[in-house]
């Protein structure tokens, strides 16, 4: 059964950091590139940083660059995305998502809420 478990969310300060997880099980995790998303209330999910499959490639949405990072382990079969000097709008709720071109596969999280307010 393909899984991925995003864990991490909370609410936090304006400035402060948080670190999402999201654990991935049921598929070889290693062979996808990994990307997080996030969407806002009444807001377009759009895409906030990717990973290739072997983690030696990350792109980043211009909001975050500089600020998010997204790291990979594949022997845990786990991707996170550091964020750092967290702004109000921030808040949405994050997804990972797991991708292989060849077959054009696609894997969801449920999401985690991520609240940046003082």
């Amino acid at each position: 059964q393909v899984q991925l478990v995003e864990s991490g969310g909370g609410l936090v300060q304006p400035g402060g950091s948080l670190r999402l997880s999201c654990a991935a099980s049921g598929f070889p995790f290693g062979s996808y590139y990994m990307t997080w998303y996030r969407q806002a209330p009444g807001k377009e999910r759009e895409l906030v940083a990717y990973i290739s499959s072997t983690g030696g490639s990350t792109t980043y949405a211009d909001s975050v660059k500089g600020r998010f990072t997204i790291s990979r382990d594949n022997a845990k079969n786990t991707v996170w995305l550091q964020m750092n000097s967290l702004k109000p709008e921030d808040t949405a709720v994050y997804y990972c998502k797991a991708s292989r071109r060849w077959d054009g596969s696609n894997y969801w999280g449920q999401g985690t809420q991520v609240t940046v307010s003082s």
